[in-house]
């Protein structure tokens, strides 16, 4: 193995130990992941708004000097970071993936990235995304579309598609990510690698609306649950421009590369999970998703844990028609000053327009309405938990599919009636608020891959942690099943 492909191929953990005892220099970790990314990038298109090569290796020896005369950043001393098109970035394009704004360039930092640069990383550029996040396949009119780590004509999802195949293709160790409808989910299935959508309030989120808005949440992508969870606790933490997020969790904060795996090691013996698989058939599934994903299910008792079928606690139909679908309207309003104006409406995709006028029909009533009956929804889950550690659903309800096509029009023969209709399977778990991880269940014939979502119970996201560390302590798929383009 050169020099160059051991470096990328560290975890993020092992990178950390490798700075901070001075056997590579941030430099060198610089070069090594500007070369992966010239190599590999231009077969997938993950990383997009790539800045130059001699400033950012200026960066690097700087966080070289810096290391030398005894000043340490943090874990993430050094480590080369593209960020999601969705935050802002200071001095970098972000663009939203919107054509609106494929010239806009932040004079400041989002939270997200002053927390990853506090901890010492450099950012390098950008991850792809679809337009606002709109959709879970990584196309926009300003880079184009992202391909899959295993089949660079196939999407690697979204909308955090850029990310999750930048970390897969070792063009970054770890990566940000948000996730709305399965973008810390989808993704990571596709990808296989980890994905992590947080508790509610975990990861601070500001904007410019701060109280109403418990959709979206930011979180993590990793080849391992080790330096998930290091991401994690980066990220995590309340801060007052987030009014409604969490305080630090102890156990969360107390990690680093040198303990992180003994504060991960637990035992699961006796846990016990709920498999909701197709939602007792209400979901179309294409062929071998529920088979991949009980083949894995069916390694948990090797570990300690069972896993149950249960009937769908909620009528499907109901939460998607009273619940999904007004909630996720009104959440588009934040495009009121686009659609507003006829040059940048014109700009939008279909899917945000959808999305933005899909609220016509609904009064303040309606929406108020449509909260409680989430709350039905929540308090229907927690009975769940009543009886079970867990809650276990695909990732998706399909392979990967063309990166040409926006979206698929039907799964196992069953029209899809929206743009986002064929990610039913994410959207219980988004209006639940629970702690979800994505973690890789393996592949089918065809060489695809497919994850598993393990719902958490609220605000358990440590505990939740451990369980998929336990996971994968026996079932390495991340690095038994390589993409063929690394060589």
């Amino acid at each position: 193995m050169s020099e160059i492909s051991s470096i990328v191929e560290m975890s993020a953990w092992e990178l950390s130990k490798q700075i901070h005892y001075k056997k590579i220099s941030c430099k060198e970790v610089m070069k090594a992941y500007l070369d992966q990314i010239k190599t590999l990038n231009p077969k997938v298109n993950a990383i997009v708004a790539l800045q130059d090569e001699d400033k950012l290796i200026k960066q690097a020896e700087e966080k070289d000097s810096a290391l030398m005369s005894g000043r340490k950043y943090g874990w993430m001393h050094g480590f080369p970071q593209a960020i999601k098109d969705l935050e802002e970035t200071k001095g970098i394009p972000t663009t939203y993936a919107c054509p609106v704004f494929k010239n806009f360039i932040p004079e400041s930092d989002s939270l997200l990235v002053e927390r990853m640069k506090k901890a010492g990383s450099i950012v390098i550029g950008k991850t792809n995304t679809p337009e606002w996040g709109f959709g879970s396949q990584t196309y926009n009119e300003v880079y184009g579309a992202t391909g899959n780590p295993y089949d660079p004509d196939l999407t690697s999802g979204g909308s955090s598609g850029g990310a999750a195949c930048s970390v897969a293709l070792r063009m970054q160790a770890v990566a940000d990510g948000s996730d709305f409808m399965g973008s810390l989910r989808n993704p990571p299935g596709w990808c296989n690698v980890y994905g992590y959508r947080p508790a509610f309030g975990r990861v601070p989120s500001p904007g410019l609306e701060l109280f109403m808005n418990s959709f979206a949440m930011r979180g993590t992508i990793a080849r391992n649950v080790a330096d998930l969870a290091l991401l994690l606790s980066t990220l995590s933490g309340y801060d007052a421009a987030a009014p409604l997020s969490l305080e630090e969790d102890p156990n969360l904060k107390s990690l680093n590369p040198f303990n992180v795996h003994e504060k991960l090691l637990s035992s699961q013996k006796g846990r016990k999970i709920a498999w909701l698989g197709d939602w007792d058939g209400y979901l179309p599934m294409e062929d071998g998703v529920i088979d991949l994903c009980e083949k894995a299910l069916a390694k948990f008792p090797e570990f300690g844990v069972d896993v149950e079928n249960i009937k769908p606690p909620y009528d499907p139909e109901a939460f998607w028609n009273e619940i999904w679908l007004p909630l996720r309207h009104f959440s588009a309003q934040a495009l009121k000053g686009l659609y507003d104006v006829e040059e940048k409406k014109k700009l939008l995709k279909p899917e945000s327009i959808f999305e933005y006028e899909g609220l016509s029909g609904w009064s303040g009533r309606d929406i108020y309405f449509a909260s409680l009956k989430r709350s039905d929804w929540y308090r229907a889950m927690l009975k769940v938990f009543e009886k079970y550690d867990f809650i276990a659903v695909p990732t998706a309800q399909l392979f990967p599919f063309d990166k040409n096509i926006h979206w698929p029009e039907e799964i196992a023969g069953k029209k899809m009636d929206t743009y986002h209709r064929w990610m039913e399977v994410v959207t219980h778990w988004t209006m639940s608020g629970s702690p979800v991880v994505a973690i890789p269940a393996g592949f089918n014939e065809n060489g695809l891959p497919m994850g598993i979502q393990i719902v958490g119970k609220p605000r358990s996201d440590f505990d939740l942690l451990q369980f998929a560390y336990a996971y994968e302590t026996r079932n390495d798929w991340v690095n038994t099943y390589r993409p063929e383009i690394l060589g």
